[in-house]
């Protein structure tokens, strides 16, 4: 039987972005079990992708995001025969979805677009303000329209989604999901005599939804002995810039995540009300879960899907349900390691690669 071919136009190189190892990069191989044949194509290269978010190099990253621009074009003339098309986000990251465009409108190609933020909203923060000008959030609704299939990581997600696609497609719910056998495989080793680890994990992007529970910590460190750990690419300093004496950082680390993260006692996921929050997919809880660590969360989104209040974590709103949570979870170990039971369960029915991957499947067909 012949190999249907599927060629992923993805902004990252492979296994470095997040958001691309857990939409799809951990179905590849359930993909080539399934006679597929794949080819992975990043807008940035490896060496461009290791400055964009340094200080100085510039004419390095204008060098190497024109050289992403040009081998896009390279990218659709691959594509052109291909079965299917993948789009994670977008093809290019500013102006038109000229390559979109071209792979359906001139060469009518099956293309399945998958997104797991409210990108059509606009975003600028400190790292992309000098492109935000640049950048079209409306390209989102365009290549709903020109979408075969569309693919989302959550209900709010999926809800607009179909608000901006043409009347034939309808938007799969294919949620962000954690790989039990492969990746997130070991579980916490609840110790009831060692110091708690209160933790967070994400990338410098996301260091801003720290400010919201640094106060509440301060606050806690006055009444108990615990650790904050914060696991990310870009250290927050808050024992200088917060006198946070509990701050510990560790530099996220493949290699070491999940042994980082399974270190955890409590993970937290603290997000501010917003448009933008309501479109994520959970993911840092999710995190947590799989390791069999309990997770106090805001509830914001999907995340009040995922938790069932006081059986398998928390949903904390106001900065009084933050201190009573973990104060609650400091306090107790036994309830941490059955929240922690109750949470892995969760993921293995609901957000694992194992029970979703029929689901996946099914947006090649």
């Amino acid at each position: 039987m012949k190999k249907k071919t599927i060629k992923f136009l993805v902004p990252y190189p492979y296994d470095i972005a997040p958001g691309q190892r857990f939409r799809y990069e951990q179905y590849l191989d359930i993909l080539t079990e399934k006679n597929f044949e794949y080819e992975l194509l990043s807008f940035l290269d490896e060496d461009t992708n290791k400055i964009l978010y340094k200080k100085g190099h510039t004419l390095q990253k204008v060098t190497g995001v024109l050289k992403g621009f040009l081998r896009r074009f390279w990218h659709i003339w691959k594509a052109r025969n291909a079965d299917f098309v993948f789009v994670y986000r977008e093809a290019t990251p500013v102006g038109f979805p000229y390559v979109e465009w071209i792979l359906t409108k001139v060469f009518n190609r099956k293309l399945i677009y998958d997104f797991d933020d409210a990108i059509w909203i606009p975003a600028t923060s400190s790292q992309n303000k000098l492109i935000a000008f640049l950048k079209s959030p409306d390209k989102v609704k365009k290549i709903c329209k020109w979408a075969y299939k569309i693919s989302v990581g959550n209900e709010y997600l999926q809800k607009n989604a179909n608000q901006f696609a043409n009347s034939t497609t309808k938007a799969v719910l294919n949620p962000t999901t954690i790989d039990l056998e492969k990746k997130h495989n070991i579980l916490h080793q609840h110790n009831p005599n060692k110091k708690p680890i209160i933790g967070w994990t994400g990338s410098h992007s996301t260091l801003i939804y720290l400010e919201m529970i640094t106060p509440i910590l301060k606050e806690l460190e006055q009444k108990y002995d615990f650790t904050f750990r914060v696991i990310c690419n870009q250290n927050p300093n808050l024992d200088t810039e917060n006198q946070l004496q509990s701050f510990e950082f560790v530099k996220w680390n493949k290699e070491t995540e999940i042994q980082d993260l399974s270190e955890l006692d409590i993970g937290i996921m603290p997000l501010t009300a917003d448009a933008w929050a309501e479109g994520k997919c959970g993911f840092k809880a999710l995190q947590y879960m799989a390791l069999g660590t309990p997770a106090v969360i805001s509830p914001i989104g999907v995340n009040k899907k995922i938790i069932s209040q006081n059986e398998n974590g928390f949903l904390a709103d106001t900065e009084t349900e933050w201190k009573e949570y973990l104060s609650l979870l400091l306090e107790n170990p036994q309830k941490r390691q059955e929240m922690g039971i109750l949470a892995l369960k969760t993921i293995q029915n609901e957000y694992s690669v194992q029970s979703n991957r029929e689901n996946f499947l099914g947006l090649f067909t």
